[in-house]
């Protein structure tokens, strides 16, 4: 299993190891312990979500208020998405920036947020399943969204069209949500001063981007 810390400070990108013979395939999905060992602090499991989304489909970005927030672990198991992480928190050291991940059934990679980070994904095939650990349990009156196409945010969709429900498409822009001071602090973040060093700079690949 590699762990890599992405561009955004409390999130990673993992990669399990694949172990293929005539039969199929088997991998250890989720590790705790090898998080811990990489600096990366697990979370107990309060709930556990699936959604299955058409080609083109943009669900987020969504965050929720800290404290509790919601950290995440998420992974693709049907189809591909294109999972993106952005920095909402107020006094972050990266707030505003993003990275994004491929989530495909090839390398069978997952990420980990921590809480005040903002999520969401574009489904790059039909019927692409999406599966993600929860730290809490879903609270309508927390959970919020930033529109997915917000300038601001600059968020790279590899998708001509998106596909937005009427929530998403409705979702105020960054700039609205810091002036109403709707945003999750940094400082009141149970990950901050809790995470792996970023780098300054990353390559740009197929499976990340930073803006």
């Amino acid at each position: 299993m590699k762990i890599r810390p992405l561009a955004v400070e409390g999130a990673w990108e993992i990669t399990p190891q694949q172990h293929a013979d005539p039969r199929g395939s088997f991998l250890e999905w989720y590790r705790p312990d090898r998080l811990a060992e990489a600096g990366v602090r697990p979370f107990p499991t309060a709930q556990a979500n699936l959604s299955v989304s058409a080609a083109d489909v943009v669900r987020g970005v969504h965050f929720a208020d800290v404290p509790p927030g919601q950290a995440k672990y998420v992974a693709c198991v049907t189809g591909a998405a294109w999972d993106v992480v952005v920095d909402l928190r107020v006094g972050s050291p990266t707030f505003g920036r993003w990275d994004a991940v491929l989530l495909d059934t090839v390398d069978r990679r997952a990420v980990h947020l921590a809480e005040g980070l903002g999520h969401g994904f574009c489904s790059l095939s039909d019927d692409t399943t999406v599966v993600y650990f929860c730290s809490e349990t879903y609270a309508p009156q927390r959970e919020h969204t930033v529109h997915p196409l917000d300038p601001d945010l600059g968020i790279v969709w590899p998708v001509t069209t998106p596909l937005l429900s009427d929530r998403d498409a409705a979702a105020p822009s960054l700039a609205d949500l810091l002036a109403a001071d709707r945003l999750p602090r940094y400082d009141a973040g149970t990950d901050a001063g809790n995470s792996m060093a970023v780098p300054e700079r990353l390559s740009l690949t197929s499976s990340q981007r930073t803006s």
